[in-house]
């Protein structure tokens, strides 16, 4: 018993992918590379038996939902639309899975086990293409003016940001400057100490958030914040996601706008 108890942490996350992972651009040459639209939803690795979330644990997803995809490993996001993420979350994280997976598909940006070039593995699931599992579209990049151009598309649509890569590498399961995240907005994350009330329409509901970053800088996020949050807001204690322009002198992030409230799934 005492050594099945030791072993128990090892075993809960023994299943954790070895996944891609985004580094930030900062104007490096891109030409040559593919972009696509970085989608706003909860990261989903099928491993040719099971869909596992990017920390290993088991995505319930109803059998139907799953019941032809292939027998090897693929590595996409599950989404429905542009800003619709709560929704996203509360769908995937339940393990009684509900009939608001009908809305959700499941986007794939790589085959991680394939041989070839990006776009030689993705043909790779051309196949298994349907209702359920959607391939990506790459758009080759021959200048920055290709991706400012796109990002202006993404950004005016409501979208989050663009997905950089270089083409010709094979899948690399880590953090790589092969593969960039491109945003005009930094974002990261904050605990939540207290909450102010709103006026005139808000009145009775949250106003503002009032936030502290881990260097204890405290500050107030009001933008971003749904009807659905101002009247049932999340406990204190609770870390969310915030985007922001740029931080001020005094350590401020200058026009912080709530995302979401961070996923642990």
């Amino acid at each position: 018993m005492r050594l099945l108890l030791l072993l128990l942490p090892i075993l809960l996350f023994a299943s954790k992918p070895n996944l891609l992972l985004l580094k930030v651009y900062t104007d490096q040459n891109i030409t040559g590379w593919v972009m696509s639209e970085k989608l706003d939803g909860i990261r989903a690795y099928w491993d040719g038996k099971q869909l596992l979330t990017r920390s290993g644990k088991v995505i319930h997803a109803p059998s139907w939902f799953i019941k032809d995809y292939p027998p090897f490993a693929i590595d996409g996001e599950l989404w429905s639309k542009r800003g619709d993420f709560e929704f996203i979350s509360s769908t995937v994280r339940d393990k009684r899975p509900s009939s608001d997976w009908k809305k959700i598909k499941h986007y794939i940006f790589d085959v991680p086990n394939a041989k070839g070039n990006l776009f030689e593995r993705l043909a790779k699931i051309k196949s298994y293409e349907g209702e359920v599992i959607k391939i990506i579209t790459q758009l080759p990049i021959r200048s920055k003016d290709d991706l400012k151009r796109f990002l202006d598309e993404v950004e005016q649509n409501g979208g989050e940001g663009v997905v950089v890569r270089v083409p010709n590498t094979p899948y690399i399961g880590k953090r790589t400057s092969k593969a960039l995240k491109v945003k005009r907005f930094h974002d990261t994350e904050c605990e939540i100490v207290g909450y102010t009330e709103g006026k005139g329409k808000f009145r009775g509901k949250v106003g503002a958030i009032e936030c502290q970053l881990k260097d204890g800088t405290r500050f107030k996020i009001g933008s971003g914040l749904s009807n659905a949050f101002r009247e049932h807001p999340p406990k204190i204690g609770t870390i969310i996601t915030f985007k922001y322009k740029e931080f001020t002198k005094k350590g401020k992030p200058r026009f912080p706008v709530f995302l979401r409230v961070r996923d642990n799934i």
